[in-house]
């Protein structure tokens, strides 16, 4: 999940949140490692975006900062006693000192890198920069203002340019006595093979269904059991994903996706036109991208049916029944062509700013061509 301020509609940013579900394995493997005496300078969290990644970085780093003594796995919390096991997890007391100044962002011995604001517009870059990460080197090379360590929590790795990546790679070269950094991973393979591998690895499987459908209620989205579980799906375990596809519309413009998915090879002309329309307004392009990126997602679903023989649950009714339909018209090789010219044609159209109504038409133009 983002580190985005606290909504009170929604869970707490990471840096506040706390608290874990699903990843006991991975807070036991931190624990050991710390148990050991022998813990990694550098980790490497990886998994799918919104699945809690940077949540248990920064739970990790509150951890350290209190003297490595978890608290009661029975504190306050809004999920308190849910896969905590007492004694193998790293939870602190949200009212402890630790815990408060590092969601407010104020504790000495932590150092948080991510994407700034540009100085002169104000909004935020598109990729970390070096001069995000040249204040690492001397930040770990400081004695620690409290305790033991020093710590830097990168969100998201995979956001650095080459300049800044290679000036975290000098630091990773020589690390510091009691300092650790953790680096949080969507796609830990566009990072630099020499940092993956001066890094312990630690991936975060997605969460379940029924966990993400629980929580979804619990952090406040007002929507029917069905339609709960059609976001878990949807995300593909990731209840950050979840929570931003329901708050823009995403559910009903899958819907929609699938619909006119459901006319091909006829095509639905009027539908694909509107539809462009719509995804191609807003000056952000959130709608092009949440569509485009349901768009392929559910092509990508499809080919790994046919490799598999089994389809998918359904997110929504006759889903199931446009995918078989449509293995039958073509190879999956045919199909795996068309998804990957898509999604270079997706990915085209944000770097050079194309016509976002033209590139969906296309896009649907493709697929009625194969599918006829």
């Amino acid at each position: 999940m983002s580190a985005a301020a606290e909504d009170e509609s929604g869970p707490p940013a990471p840096r506040a949140n706390p608290v874990l579900l699903g990843h006991g394995e991975a807070e036991h493997i931190l624990l050991q490692a710390h148990e050991s005496g022998r813990l990694p300078h550098a980790w490497l969290l990886t998994g799918p975006r919104g699945i809690g990644k940077a949540t248990l970085a920064f739970r990790f780093a509150r951890f350290l900062l209190a003297g490595g003594e978890a608290g009661s796995a029975e504190g306050p919390g809004l999920f308190s006693g849910l896969d905590e096991p007492a004694g193998e997890d790293l939870w602190i007391d949200p009212e402890s000192a630790v815990f408060r100044r590092v969601a407010a962002g104020g504790h000495p011995d932590l150092m948080t890198v991510a994407r700034s604001a540009h100085p002169r517009t104000g909004k935020l870059r598109g990729e970390i920069t070096v001069d995000d990460v040249r204040p690492v080197r001397d930040f770990l090379h400081m004695t620690a203002a409290e305790g033991a360590w020093r710590l830097v929590i990168v969100d998201a790795a995979d956001e650095m340019n080459l300049n800044a990546a290679n000036a975290l790679l000098k630091v990773l070269e020589e690390p510091p006595a009691q300092a650790i950094l953790l680096l949080v991973s969507h796609a830990p393979g566009q990072l630099m093979p020499t940092i993956r591998s001066r890094c312990c690895r630690l991936p975060l499987a997605p969460l379940g269904e029924d966990l993400v459908v629980r929580l979804a209620q619990d952090y406040g989205l007002e929507l029917a059991e069905d339609e709960r579980r059609a976001l878990a799906r949807l995300s593909e375990g990731s209840i950050g994903r979840a929570l931003a596809l329901a708050e823009g519309g995403g559910l009903a413009l899958y819907g929609e996706l699938v619909g006119l998915l459901q006319s091909l090879p006829q095509g639905d002309v009027a539908g694909v036109n509107a539809l462009a329309e719509r995804l191609a307004k807003g000056a952000d392009g959130e709608a092009f991208r949440t569509g485009t990126q349901l768009l392929t997602w559910w092509l990508a679903r499809m080919i790994r049916a046919g490799a598999q023989q089994a389809l998918p649950p359904e997110v929504v009714a006759g889903e199931g029944a446009v995918m078989a339909r449509l293995l039958e018209r073509r190879s999956l090789a045919q199909w795996l062509a068309l998804w990957e010219k898509l999604a270079r044609l997706f990915a085209r159209a944000e770097s050079v700013n194309l016509d976002r109504k033209q590139v969906v038409i296309t896009a649907f133009l493709e697929l009625e061509a194969l599918a006829a």
